[in-house]
């Protein structure tokens, strides 16, 4: 069987994941798992890991392209034991890669070092340009949402309003407005 596997990272790349689907789809899977997580964040790709449980000893996990699968190779090389362990290869869709071959296997770990190393080189590059627009007065960072709220969050408090019900009035995180609150009695 084939199980195909779709991931964005954020939930406004919807039709980047109604893309993959399609694509899926049309490459023969039969089930597929789907989310919207940062592939960074390995412990909430809960679909990721129903889908490496769902896999049996004959199957094939089918993604569009390795960067929805895994970013770094230490985690492509985990997820690739577990396929194996399961009896199962992957494929991926767009680089015509698949490890029931040697070949397979051999052009997946190459890709995957050179993707990690891709990675690795944007991220310094924004590192660089954050750097220098800091030197040059332009990035300060995103401008504190509750500091901003803190009048509203201590008139309510004086009001008797709990911190929960001033978190939602304000639409800010209760930490917040506990932190407003320990502040100001400080």
């Amino acid at each position: 069987m084939l199980v195909g596997y779709a991931r964005t990272s954020t939930l406004d790349q919807k039709a980047s994941i109604e893309a993959q689907a399609r694509d899926l789809t049309a490459a023969g899977c039969e089930k597929l798992f789907s989310e919207q997580v940062s592939s960074v964040d390995v412990t909430n790709r809960e679909q990721l890991a129903q889908a490496l449980d769902f896999i049996r000893e004959g199957d094939a996990l089918v993604v569009t392209k390795l960067d929805r699968l895994a970013r770094s190779v230490g985690h492509l090389l985990t997820i690739m034991e577990t396929i194996k362990a399961k009896g199962a290869d992957l494929r991926i869709l767009n680089m015509g890669i698949d490890t029931a071959t040697p070949t397979g296997k051999l052009m997946l770990t190459v890709l995957g070092g050179i993707a990690e190393f891709e990675r690795e080189i944007m991220l310094e590059r924004q590192r660089e340009g954050i750097a220098k627009a800091k030197a040059d007065g332009k990035y300060k960072g995103r401008k504190p949402t509750a500091r901003a709220k803190e009048e509203d969050v201590l008139r309510l408090k004086a009001e008797g309003v709990g911190a929960t019900e001033i978190a939602k009035r304000l639409g800010i995180g209760r930490a917040s407005v506990y932190r407003i609150l320990d502040g100001a009695s400080a």
